[in-house]
């Protein structure tokens, strides 16, 4: 270990190797050892050595719940940019192997936190939050639970925010014309009667949703 750790203090750039060394560990130690192994890295004085810590909490979490409470706590308190994003990472790990709808209670349970960096973990790991599952399809919600923290006192946060709501803002339109021109097309090769109603049931979804939107972000900003 005091190898991996002398190894792993060298790099300066990138964060690859350290999610690397974290599958290595998982890979050949069991959920408990690995475990243990990530909450003394996490000791470590090199935010290096914390970030491979923090890999191997997100890919065991969705087993052990304890994990995820581990990378919330230490989201409140580690100062390292670094390790922050990696949480971000992290978390956004467990969703996914979690499901994302299947982890709203713990999307929302990091949201309404007092802590920024444990907030920010969220909206900043799902990015970009329509293409995961779930949010792909309920944009909505995505914006309703990324918005709370639109006014948030940390100019941290509050970026990520911005960030975030303008990823599903460009995703979002690009998709819904996609689905306009798409049945525009059909309409010009069909020439069903029955086809005309469906474009015209699709154009009033557009619309709805292209005004929902951009109520949201009118609100926003």
């Amino acid at each position: 270990m005091d190898e991996l750790i002398t190894k792993l203090a060298k790099i300066n750039h990138g964060f690859k190797p350290f999610e690397e060394e974290a599958v290595k560990i998982i890979d050949s130690h069991s959920m408990i050892a690995s475990k243990n192994i990530a909450l003394n890295l996490l000791k470590s004085n090199f935010y290096q050595i914390r970030s491979c810590a923090v890999f191997i909490l997100g890919f065991i979490s969705s087993e052990d719940k304890s994990a995820l409470h581990t990378l919330k706590e230490h989201a409140k308190l580690d100062s390292s940019w670094q390790v922050q994003e990696i949480i971000a990472k992290a978390f956004d790990q467990f969703c996914k192997d979690s499901g994302y709808e299947n982890s709203l209670p713990q999307i929302k349970e990091w949201l309404t936190d007092e802590n920024p960096n444990v907030c920010r973990a969220v909206t900043e790991g799902l990015r970009i939050w329509t293409n995961r599952s779930y949010f792909r399809e309920y944009p909505e919600e995505a914006i309703k639970l990324i918005s709370i923290h639109k006014a948030s006192t940390s100019e941290y946060l509050r970026k990520s925010v911005g960030n975030s709501l303008r990823d599903i803002k460009k995703s979002t339109l690009t998709l819904l014309k996609m689905k306009y021109l798409n049945g525009i097309l059909m309409i010009s090769i069909l020439h069903l009667p029955i086809v005309m109603l469906k474009i015209v049931i699709d154009r009033m979804i557009i619309f709805i949703s292209l005004s929902f939107i951009y109520e949201s972000f009118n609100h926003t900003f």
